[in-house]
């Protein structure tokens, strides 16, 4: 498994290197490989949340590019021309080398930075290419795997995502790059009348809306309030930890270290070590940990999950139905939830649970292994979500928050299904 302690100070080199050049014309590309379905059936694989920010968005900031177009799969084409407005799968008009960045890489890693045209750097444990420097003639046949003769660097650590789990995996570091970059925005006054514990920063915007009673604890790292992010009185937040713009913190919730949760989010209870896309609610009592929750899930009052084997043991995990159990490096691993999925109340997830897109758990018997799309699971048994219902609920939910989803959202959606 990887190396995060090695990987350190190439990140850290690299942070050096970038504030020196010059800006980059850069494609960030979906290669659709590994089995990532939960994490990037909405989306591309740049688009996922790794930390507090998606992975495209912090080597945008980490590393000195521009994004001039993105390459995915043929099934995300239509939903990320109409989320992103850049060009995609269609290499615009450049005049000078255009670096080329797998999304399936989390860290901003010197190598990418310090590549020069006609030079790629590849993962030595998949052969998979990690990014390259090309002139922009040579772009698309380097997308299209049929690369020219390039200088190819091996980079020996193990640096992309190919399973959910990877996940929990970058975690932390990705977290700590994202709260330094953070920091650099504006921060607001010091909030009055709560509890403040350590050295590190606490960083809130001027528009974080912060409770009095509250208590934030930078003993280990520093917190980030977004901009119209709303803390109730009573709640707790443990750095490293960030909350996201218009999400809420509810009364009394207990957010602990390394937690990231993304835009309009609603979370109460215990949360630890849990990485929230966006737009989904945790409003209940219940123990989450160590996850990774997609948009739109919600879970239904007194949920909770394990993560950690009653051994102490490695988790293993199923991908994707029908695939092997894997062993994920991991102590601590608690779920996935892709986009859409929902559970009932009292419901229980078991250590290293993998549940894909629509899924909705509302059985006594606890959620365990993989669970595939669409399933709609109750103690009547498991069958197939029916599409339509599912579009209605789907429909309803986001309406809730002032959301229609688009014709692209729909379609993809649908496919989804069938596939299912």
């Amino acid at each position: 498994m990887p190396c995060l302690p090695g990987l350190a100070h190439k990140i850290r080199d690299a942070a050096r290197l970038y504030t020196a050049g010059m800006t980059t014309p850069a494609i960030f590309f979906d290669d659709g490989r590994g089995a990532l379905a939960p994490l990037r059936d909405l989306r591309p694989v740049f688009g996922v949340r790794t930390g507090a920010l998606t992975t495209r968005q912090r080597l945008e900031r980490a590393l000195p590019i521009k994004t001039a177009a993105l390459f995915v799969q043929p099934e995300l084409a239509a939903i990320t021309a109409e989320t992103t407005g850049l060009p995609v799968n269609a290499v615009p008009d450049l005049d000078a080398p255009v670096l080329l960045i797998n999304g399936r890489c989390p860290l901003p890693l010197d190598v990418i930075a310090a590549l020069e045209p006609g030079q790629a750097a590849v993962e030595q444990r998949s052969g998979d290419l990690i990014a390259a420097r090309v002139e922009p003639a040579d772009a698309g046949a380097v997308l299209g795997g049929d690369a020219p003769d390039l200088d190819t660097i091996e980079v020996h650590d193990h640096v992309l995502i190919d399973r959910p789990w990877h996940v929990r995996t970058f975690r932390d570091a990705c977290l700590g790059i994202d709260l330094t970059l953070l920091q650099s925005e504006p921060a607001g006054p010091e909030p009055m009348g709560c509890g403040l514990i350590g050295d590190h920063p606490l960083h809130a915007a001027a528009g974080a809306h912060i409770f009095p009673a509250s208590v934030f604890d930078t003993t280990s790292g520093p917190i980030v309030i977004a901009d119209g992010a709303t803390v109730r009185p009573r709640s707790t937040v443990i750095g490293p930890a960030y909350i996201g713009p218009g999400s809420t913190v509810l009364d009394g919730a207990l957010i602990k270290a390394n937690t990231a949760v993304g835009p309009v989010c609603k979370v109460a209870g215990e949360i630890g070590g849990t990485i929230i896309q966006g737009h989904s609610n945790k409003g209940h009592d219940g123990h989450l940990g160590d996850a990774w929750l997609g948009e739109w899930v919600n879970l239904g009052a007194g949920t909770v999950n394990s993560n950690l084997l009653n051994t102490y043991g490695e988790v293993t995990a199923v991908a994707e139905p029908g695939a092997p159990r894997e062993r994920t490096g991991e102590t601590f691993f608690g779920c996935v939830l892709g986009d859409h999925v929902k559970t009932a109340i009292g419901t229980r997830i078991m250590t290293g649970a993998i549940v894909h897109t629509g899924a909705m758990w509302a059985a006594g018997a606890p959620v365990s292994g993989c669970v595939g799309r669409f399933t709609w699971a109750t103690d009547a048994g498991i069958k197939a979500y029916r599409i339509d219902r599912f579009l209605d609920v789907m429909r309803t939910a986001m309406g809730r928050r002032k959301v229609e989803p688009n014709g692209a959202y729909i379609e993809r959606v649908r496919g989804l299904a069938a596939d299912a």
